[in-house]
């Protein structure tokens, strides 16, 4: 079952060209798709765009078949889209239980427990750290603390944009494999935005290669991790 779906899709900012432009891509349900691109390609455009950050430029964006109301975050949250944007987006103030209790203010208070001690099992280091302002926590603490509320929300389709940024690869192949997991466990469709295309092969099924707004390349991901000059190839302009 395809669940995320963009059809002619335009993204960009008002009054300016579109950065991405007539893209058609699909996301099953369960599938990791990891969205690589040079800078500058898109991509976080792109991922704003479909969680209704920004506004489309053309076309729609539609989960399980139902088109999303264009820049309407709060509609695409409804709907199941949850973004954890690069910057993370924390409240640096509030520890870091504080920050995960937002995301799941509006439930029962059993309902509420069972959901935090579940998301915690993905990242047992945040259990001793629940009592910390969320701008003391290492980067990949806060990372961690990123994805895990964003998974109180219970996404059916998750966007994460740049993973890895300013983070050592030992932290991000712990990080990973929560995504693997979440989408064989739950049905959820993962698009992962990663620089570090090896790291981002490993887990997802299939990749996406976006340059200049785009889609350049897309093929299974063991594939590609191959021939990862397909991809380099690619970055560079070349077309298969």
């Amino acid at each position: 079952m395809t669940l995320l779906a963009c059809t002619d899709f335009d993204a960009g900012y008002a009054r300016s060209a579109p950065c991405v432009r007539g893209l058609n891509i699909g996301v099953e349900e369960g599938e990791v798709v990891a969205l690589l691109g040079p800078n500058g390609a898109g991509k976080t455009t792109l991922l704003m765009s479909m969680s209704g950050l920004l506004p489309s430029l053309g076309g729609s964006v539609s989960v399980a078949g139902k088109t999303l109301t264009s820049g309407k975050p709060r509609a695409a949250v409804r709907a199941g889209v949850v973004l954890v944007p690069d910057d993370r987006a924390l409240f640096r103030r509030l520890t870091t239980e504080k920050n995960l209790r937002l995301a799941i203010r509006e439930r029962g208070r059993s309902s509420a427990r069972k959901s935090l001690e579940h998301v915690l099992q993905y990242f047992p280091a945040l259990t001793p750290r629940l009592g910390v302002a969320a701008g003391q926590l290492s980067g990949g603490e806060q990372q961690m603390l990123a994805i895990a509320r964003a998974l109180l929300q219970q996404p059916r389709v998750l966007l994460i944009d740049e993973l890895s940024m300013g983070l050592a690869p030992v932290v991000v192949q712990s990080i990973l494999p929560v995504l693997r997991d979440v989408a064989a466990s739950n049905g959820t469709a993962v698009v992962l935005v990663e620089q570090h295309v090896r790291l981002a092969l490993e887990v997802s099924d299939r990749a996406i290669v976006l340059v200049h707004g785009q889609v350049r390349l897309t093929d299974d991901s063991s594939a590609l991790a191959r021939d990862v000059g397909r991809i380099e190839r690619a970055y560079l302009g070349g077309a298969e």
